[in-house]
């Protein structure tokens, strides 16, 4: 990874903070805003938790990126970075959620990510394809960086770790209590301004 890619992939799990932040001094939630908001935070860590519950704990390192398996089922089969994807959405969302300076803090919220997340993608990629060689080509080839594609990929011949819903309860715990944290700050701001 470049000096880029390794600083935003050390402290990606930080990087949210300000815009979360801002999001919540700036809420002016409404029953629109909320309903479609959470509908696409949830979608985005749905995604998340069905990509750790194929690709393990590994997804939570912040020193070197890259895991045991090429993981290219579950979701890994329509994207190569779900975890990113989930991430996109949830920002997105609970940005929405919030109506936080409305429409802008959440196109910023979803540039800022997005460069964030492809810049950490190019280092992965170049040391998943120095790691896993030609069946890493293959999958780079067919499986789309951001954007899913419809039907799953295959390649039979690539071992698979198994779906461990346990093991991806665990590894997200914290996303998920973060997750709903900032949802029930935006509902009783919501609530409050109603009284």
């Amino acid at each position: 990874m470049n000096k880029l890619s390794g600083t935003f992939f050390k402290y990606r799990s930080y990087t949210p903070i300000p815009f979360v932040i801002v999001m919540l001094l700036y809420a002016n939630p409404n029953v629109w805003s909320i309903i479609a908001g959470f509908t696409i935070a949830f979608l985005g860590e749905m995604i998340r938790f069905w990509g750790v519950s194929w690709a393990g704990s590994e997804t939570r390192t912040t020193s070197t990126a890259g895991g045991t398996f090429l993981i290219i089922s579950g979701p890994f089969a329509h994207v190569r970075n779900p975890l990113y994807v989930g991430n996109i959405l949830m920002y997105t969302g609970l940005g929405i959620m919030s109506f936080a300076i409305f429409p802008w803090l959440q196109i910023a919220g979803l540039v800022f990510f997005t460069v964030q997340y492809l810049s950490i993608i190019k280092g992965e990629e170049a040391h998943l394809s120095s790691t896993f060689g030609d069946d890493y080509q293959s999958y780079l080839k067919n499986v789309p960086r951001l954007f899913p594609r419809i039907s799953a990929y295959r390649a039979p011949g690539v071992v698979q770790p198994p779906f461990n819903s346990a093991a991806g309860r665990r590894s997200e715990k914290r996303s998920i209590q973060a997750f709903v944290i900032v949802a029930l700050t935006i509902l009783l701001i919501w609530f409050l301004r109603r009284l």
